[in-house]
């Protein structure tokens, strides 16, 4: 049986991902992470098929993790499992190393199919990613405003949305309190937003976190 650790601060989210798995005889949840600095302790102690990690976590950001769990464990396979848009981060994310980029609103059997693909060993995106690549084309529609924000930006983002101080921030990304001041007066100017609590509303009203 494949074992899974999942990272993730909601534990709605952890708990109906174990459920989920427990109807299956060849995948387990048998350890759970609500926090970057969690995820790390962990891997650097046990063994696991495939680590599940969320993009936005209240201490570290999901791509930092992915690039301390590769340093540790270059042969463990990492899916990245968001809120947000395969269109900012998949890339970002198999660039650092994931195994695969997918999205908590996927159908069941796609979340399934995803997680057997990365444990056995190949990468993993979506079908509707894997068009946008061969046809090397954005996404057709309408932009919306976080569409415009940098991967950093996108980052930064999630971490103010969480209440992270701008020190906090900093020291997460290996950044200046000046450097993350500059990028939140970016994303505030990008978004429209006057401050933090219009920038959590945001964040909130696009499900980007």
């Amino acid at each position: 049986m494949a074992t899974v650790l999942i990272v993730d601060d909601h534990a709605v989210v952890r708990g109906g991902v174990r459920q989920f798995l427990a109807g299956t005889d060849d995948l387990k949840i048998t350890a759970e992470a609500a926090t970057g600095a969690e995820a790390v302790d962990l891997v650097k102690g046990g063994e696991w098929s495939l680590v599940l990690l969320d993009i936005a976590l209240p201490d570290l950001s999901g791509l930092e993790v992915l690039k301390r769990i590769k340093r540790l464990r270059p042969d463990l396979p990492v899916l990245i499992f968001s809120m947000f848009s395969e269109d900012e981060f998949a890339i970002p994310s198999l660039e650092a190393g994931a195994s695969g980029y997918l999205n908590k609103d996927s159908p069941p059997s796609q979340i399934l199919g995803a997680i057997r693909t990365v444990v056995d060993g190949a990468r993993y995106i979506s079908p509707t990613l894997a068009e946008k690549l061969l046809a090397g084309v954005a996404p057709a529609g309408r932009k919306l405003a976080h569409e415009a924000l940098s991967p950093r930006e996108t980052e930064v983002l999630l971490m103010l949305s969480k209440g992270t101080t701008l020190t906090r921030i900093g020291d997460s990304l290996h950044l200046s309190v000046k450097t993350v001041s500059t990028y939140r007066s970016r994303i505030l100017e990008k978004l429209g937003v006057q401050s933090n609590a219009e920038l959590t509303r945001y964040v909130i009203e696009n499900r980007l976190g």
